[in-house]
């Protein structure tokens, strides 16, 4: 039991991670510099990404829904994140296929600054382990106690994404072409594509993005056996990200993930569960 609540846990930790993106570095907003049209393609992408990458951080929040497949698992999910001050979000997570007890039963999902949240449920609580209790505690910081570099590389994920990261690392590449225009759930955006290069990353010039990110970022991704990563964003006409596609191979099999935002600014209240109903991992994982 503990070994089954504890793969689906540490899967939901990721499970936002990856929705949201590989591309979670710090980031300061762009001074807007490069936005004219020159008879450049690749030019002018680049300077319609500047703008989206500048409107969708600026925004703060919006509501997401999209599915992650990563091998044989599949998740998806659905909420509000606001990442004004740190990333804080509430999610409906749904896992099926991959890690024992993948059951396909929504999980609710709370998202804080220094930690994660999950409803195991009766599961959990009726658990030797679970002590009556029902949320499972993912601490950041014990997470990158226990984990070491993975988990310190999670906890960053966690803190530092938006939806804009997948944007500032396309336009680091210097290689982004406009497909064309498309409807995007009744919405007309331009769809814009790119591949990122693994072994080039710290190598990338960014305003965006400091050299330390792109350094981490690239060992992580090599670590994951990944040596490119294919992203497709769609911009709306008010500069802003309506969708967003990821695909990579690694060595844990392919890597596709879909997500949609919409409602930007749209209001997020999250609340830590209460502690008397509250569990951490670290204390109902096995040892080591």
């Amino acid at each position: 039991m503990a070994v089954r609540i504890g793969t689906r846990a540490a899967a939901a930790v990721g499970g936002l991670a990856l929705l949201t993106g590989l591309t979670a570095c710090g980031s300061d907003s762009g001074d807007g510099e490069g936005t004219k049209k020159s008879g450049d393609p690749a030019k002018n992408a680049i300077a319609a990404l500047q703008l989206a990458s500048q409107s969708t951080t600026k925004q703060h929040s919006a509501k997401v829904d999209g599915t992650t497949e990563m091998a044989s698992m599949t998740s998806t999910m659905s909420g509000s994140m606001d990442w004004s001050n740190g990333m804080r979000a509430s999610m409906n997570i749904t896992q099926s296929g991959g890690q024992p007890g993948a059951s396909g039963k929504a999980r609710e999902a709370r998202y804080t600054p220094d930690a994660m949240f999950m409803n195991l449920g009766d599961e959990l609580a009726s658990s030797p382990q679970g002590k009556g209790k029902h949320w499972m505690k993912y601490d950041y910081a014990t997470l990158v106690e226990k984990a070491g570099p993975s988990g310190k590389f999670l906890k960053d994920q966690m803190q530092n994404t938006d939806p804009s990261r997948a944007v500032q690392i396309l336009i680091a590449t210097g290689k982004v072409r406009e497909v064309g225009k498309e409807d995007v759930r009744g919405t007309k955006a331009t769809h814009y594509t790119g591949v990122v290069k693994v072994s080039e990353l710290a190598r990338m010039q960014s305003k965006d993005l400091s050299k330390q990110d792109l350094v981490d970022l690239q060992q992580q991704l090599q670590q994951s056996g990944m040596e490119t990563e294919t992203i497709d964003l769609w911009i709306d006409g008010d500069n802003l990200l309506v969708k967003k596609r990821e695909q990579a191979d690694s060595s844990q099999g392919k890597f596709d993930a879909t997500v949609f935002y919409s409602d930007y600014g749209t209001q997020v209240t999250v609340e830590e569960p209460p502690a008397s109903d509250t569990i951490n991992f670290e204390d109902v994982m096995p040892q080591g």
